[in-house]
């Protein structure tokens, strides 16, 4: 069934004219006529009595009123919210950001685009890439904020993945450890000194960055959260590697230094949606604040 058949209904019961009907809609009056009789046809019954003068309900029309008013104003509505779905007066932004992102890249972004988008409802996961691609492979999320090393390949037939800012390793010294005033430090210098990690896994950042230059690293301490790593490091318990993601969240009682570029372990921060999947209109309006947000001062 057309809809706009309904709609001529309706108008035409409200107005009691085809005529009337005719000049409001801007169709000829045996245009009218003919939809009102397909529309008859459709039901099997007639909707009107046509008088010499205008025409009017039949109980079957009557009944069939309210019905049409009742669909017409559910797609008005409908067609009302798809738009503002699209101008982005409502809607969800579902995403997910691995931890040190959640530190300060994805808060900074979150308020620019709540700010400029205040009707789009926020949800925000937190987890390790891998969990977040798995939930966004099943659908509870639509954006990932993902971060790959090099050599780590992410499945690109499955995801679109976009850099979104290199992520560079510093290092997290008490605030008066005798190298904390330096501007840039070799990994070997801290070799003699306890660390903080948050394993002792092979291939880790710390092992591997450790083993390039030429030692294995003494670690003392291990802990998983970045909080615990710079309230160890900044009691004076050792040194940490923390992503300069993380280092914008980081407390006043460290110190964070560079390490010279050969030294230091960068990753790649991505964003990544479900290849083939159009994206929702709140995720396309988010990427601009989310790279904005990468270009901010660090602390």
């Amino acid at each position: 069934m057309d809809m706009a058949w309904l709609d001529v209904f309706r108008t035409t019961a409200r107005l009691g004219s085809f005529t009337a009907a005719a000049e409001q809609l801007g169709f000829t009056q045996s245009a009218i006529s003919r939809q009102i009789a397909t529309l008859e046809a459709e039901f099997g019954v007639q909707l009107f009595d046509r008088l010499a003068r205008g025409v009017r309900l039949t109980e079957h029309g009557r009944t069939l009123l309210p019905h049409a008013e009742a669909l017409l104003d559910r797609l008005d509505g409908t067609r009302q919210e798809l738009a503002s779905l699209t101008e982005l007066g409502l809607g969800r932004l579902r995403f997910g950001a691995f931890d040190s992102a959640n530190a300060a890249l994805v808060p900074a972004a979150l308020a620019a685009f709540r700010s400029a988008r205040p009707g789009i409802g926020i949800s925000l996961t937190e987890g390790l890439s891998a969990e977040l691609l798995d939930r966004l492979r099943d659908g509870g999320i639509d954006l990932a904020v993902v971060v790959a090393h090099p050599g780590h390949l992410y499945d690109t037939d499955l995801f679109d993945l976009r850099p979104l800012v290199e992520d560079p390793v510093l290092v997290a010294l008490p605030p008066d450890h005798p190298l904390a005033t330096r501007t840039r430090l070799r990994l070997a210098e801290l070799a003699d000194e306890p660390w903080i990690a948050a394993g002792r896994r092979p291939g880790s950042a710390l092992l591997a960055a450790c083993a390039r230059s030429g030692f294995r690293p003494r670690i003392e301490y291990e802990v998983g959260a970045w909080t615990a790593k710079l309230g160890l490091v900044a009691a004076g318990f050792g040194a940490t590697l923390i992503p300069a993601l993380a280092a914008r969240g980081a407390r006043p009682d460290v110190a964070l230094v560079p390490l010279h570029p050969e030294d230091t372990p960068v990753r790649t921060v991505h964003t990544a949606t479900l290849r083939g999947r159009s994206a929702p209109p709140a995720v396309t309006a988010f990427l601009p604040h989310l790279a904005a947000a990468t270009a901010a001062p660090r602390s």
